[in-house]
């Protein structure tokens, strides 16, 4: 059995013990979150959500709040003198582990 959930604007397919990574929620370590915005749910039948599936939800536990591994943005103009710039960016994220699809 599996889901679909919409979170942090993008889509993620979700089974039960599953761990994912999702953009940064407000939520602590430990507590216990509900999506409720579930575009799909595969079992024995398929039910598909217009654009989502009605009494769905997918419950979830916070394992951990993080930033990812740093990426580095340079910039230049090619031929031209001072015209460079180096930026970092680490994005932060939230580990989350399935406990349960209801729907």
């Amino acid at each position: 059995m599996y889901a679909i959930i919409e979170t942090g604007g993008k889509q993620v397919k979700v089974e039960k013990d599953q761990v994912i990574y999702v953009e940064k929620l407000d939520a602590e370590p430990g507590s216990e979150v509900v999506f409720d915005k579930v575009c799909l749910i595969s079992d024995a039948a398929t039910k598909i959500g217009t654009p989502y599936v009605e009494g769905a939800k997918v419950t979830a536990k916070v394992e951990k709040q993080g930033k990812e591994k740093k990426i580095r943005i340079f910039k230049y103009k090619a031929k031209k003198g001072s015209t460079r710039a180096r930026q970092g960016h680490r994005q932060p994220y939230t580990k989350l582990t399935i406990e349960a699809i209801e729907g």
